[in-house]
């Protein structure tokens, strides 16, 4: 899933490094550890290997998604290590003891022990599908011609039907939250929007998922200075593409966190026939991130004093477009001008889009309809997964990637369409 708040996480940025060393060292293979700050935790893993002729260091953050990082050996004798990673001010030091890596995790003035074993930790993500399948996906590409954008993506045809069959099923358009991510909303191991596609094609229902611009597959297309317009636009080539084929008895979009605010302002321009909304923001955006700020503090064992004030100082430095504009968006009039059917879902657990706060908002400006759907799950977090705090730092530790009932309501909620 994409990210689509700033946490506070210690982030790992990729550099281009070649470093040459002794070829060999009992050091060599790949080891792993939980680094430990406050009430978090962040699997790190470091790998050392022997390519032509010299020793490469590279490190993974799974927890974050992150892989393959490539870090300067700085020092490695037989039992003793020192890499850094330039560009974020990272460095470990370690030494082999006990048959463990005893070592340091240094950082932004931050020093904190890590300590790491032989081997590389197990991630089971037993929800994500495996082949055969029982259905059909077609590899597709649509333009953004306004934005010179090409996206790559994945049409799924259900079971039972085919892309040259005469009956014809419903489609659904999958638009991520904020950042850039793959056609799957691929996070932490997690494949959210492949798993719902999977069972949304098991139930008769055809789904479009696609890499977000400048992403995978997909090319061209502003990101620096990008949006949550400019991604609006986007999913509306992705609507008009599968309008186009005239092969769908309606057209649909499933968004997940910004995901969902695009589907709220495409469903207010007629674009749709209806909307899943997966946490979708429906207060104006500073007071949402404030709102988010303050439950991650809460539940990190901090003073909750965010303030939208504050929020918008530090938004005011970051000088980022997608900030900018997103802090000052309303969504409520986008709200009250929809007329399609809406299913708008939320966990109580959610840290990043809090349901107490949203789900109110459209009970009172939703134009009434009786297929309408507002539903609140307990023990839900921000991914849809059974959580013990919601806090974002549980994300990748559980192995459910979205919980069985959601997936089951979604699909129930279209086919009585």
């Amino acid at each position: 899933m994409k990210q689509f708040f700033i946490i506070a996480y210690l982030v790992l940025v990729a550099l281009t490094v070649h470093a040459d060393v002794q070829p060999t060292t009992p050091l060599l293979g790949s080891w792993s550890g939980k680094l430990k700050f406050g009430a978090m935790s962040l699997t790190i893993v470091l790998h050392l290997e022997n390519a032509d002729g010299s020793i490469k260091a590279a490190i993974d953050s799974p927890d974050q998604g992150a892989k393959g990082i490539p870090a300067v050996i700085e020092f490695l004798s037989e039992d003793s290590l020192a890499v850094k990673v330039e560009s974020i001010g990272m460095t470990y030091r370690t030494r082999l003891k006990d048959g463990k890596l005893d070592g340091t995790f240094s950082q932004s003035g931050m020093s904190l022990p890590l300590v790491l074993m032989r081997g590389v930790p197990e991630i089971k993500r037993p929800q994500t599908p495996q082949p055969p399948f029982p259905y059909v996906m077609e590899e597709v590409t649509f333009k953004n011609e306004a934005d010179s954008a090409m996206f790559s993506g994945t049409l799924t045809w259900p079971v039972g039907y085919g892309k040259n069959g005469k009956k014809k099923p419903a489609v659904v358009l999958f638009v991520s939250g904020s950042g850039q991510q793959n056609r799957d909303e691929e996070i932490m191991n997690h494949k959210p929007f492949l798993v719902v596609a999977d069972y949304l094609a098991r139930q008769g229902i055809a789904t479009l998922r696609y890499d977000d611009r400048a992403t995978g597959k997909s090319v061209g297309g502003d990101v620096k200075n990008a949006t949550t317009e400019d991604f609006m636009r986007d999913a509306a080539a992705g609507l008009e593409f599968l309008r186009s084929k005239k092969t769908f008895s309606k057209v649909g979009i499933l968004g997940h966190s910004e995901g969902g605010s695009i589907a709220f302002m495409l469903g207010a321009r007629r674009k749709v026939d209806f909307i899943v909304s997966l946490a979708g923001p429906t207060v104006k955006g500073d007071t949402l991130l404030a709102e988010q700020s303050n439950r991650i503090l809460q539940l990190s064992g901090k003073p909750a004093n965010m303030t939208t004030e504050k929020y918008r100082q530090t938004a005011a430095a970051m000088k980022y477009p997608w900030m900018e504009w997103f802090i000052d968006y309303d969504p409520t009039d986008n709200i009250r001008q929809i007329r399609c059917p809406v299913f708008a879902l939320n966990g109580d657990r959610d840290c990043q889009v809090v349901s107490t706060l949203c789900l109110p908002i459209l009970r009172r400006l939703l134009p009434a309809s009786k297929k309408h759907l507002i539903k609140e799950y307990p023990s839900l977090n921000h991914l849809f997964q059974h959580c013990t705090t919601g806090h974002p730092d549980e994300y990748s530790q559980i192995e459910e990637t979205i919980s069985a009932e959601v997936l089951h309501d979604i699909a129930e909620w279209i086919e009585s369409l």
